[in-house]
């Protein structure tokens, strides 16, 4: 899958990629602290496990491959996913140079997921290059702060769609 960008941007195309949204029986969200592989003084955002789509995958299977990745653990069902596809554009010093230099930005399908196992069934270290340093649950009104600044847009429109399921999800337990 190609997404071209109509808006310029040196003739980049957007990564396809998929982000999960994972719940726990309290209704708050997981979130891993992004691992810094230039500078490990640099601060360090959160952020929800999210990656490419392969060749092949759809973006359901994506996004159970991409939390298992992630976090180490595939122990979720999806609940929803976004209507529709949304995008971010990298910050100009990253375009050109993330992803091998080849997109200007990701466009994602976001997808709800219940999270069925515990605790110890998350393993930071169980991918050959760990994304995250360490791991918790939030509140969903805390995210936006805490992820790096050109993602907060999107944050706030994954939020706002799934902003009804941490009630759903309590009142189910």
């Amino acid at each position: 899958m190609v997404i071209s960008n109509f808006a310029g941007g040196r003739g980049l195309t957007y990564r396809p990629g998929v982000g999960a949204v994972l719940f726990n029986g309290d209704g708050r969200v997981w979130i891993g602290r992004r691992a810094t592989k230039s500078d490990p003084s640099r601060i360090q955002f959160w952020q929800m496990p999210q990656g490419g789509i392969d060749d092949g995958e759809t973006p359901s299977e994506a996004v159970i491959r991409e939390l298992a990745e992630e976090t180490g653990t595939d122990k979720a069902e999806v609940i929803a996913e976004t209507r529709d596809w949304l995008s971010y554009d990298l910050p100009e010093h990253l375009i050109g140079v993330a992803w091998d230099g080849g997109y200007r930005g990701q466009i994602q399908k976001w997808f709800a997921l219940r999270f069925t196992g515990d605790a110890r069934d998350f393993d930071l270290e169980r991918h050959d290059e760990p994304e995250f340093t360490e791991w918790r649950w939030a509140r969903v009104s805390e995210l936006p702060n805490l992820i790096v600044p050109f993602k907060r847009r999107l944050y706030q429109d994954i939020l706002t769609e799934f902003a009804h399921l941490p009630d759903v999800i309590t009142a189910a337990t």
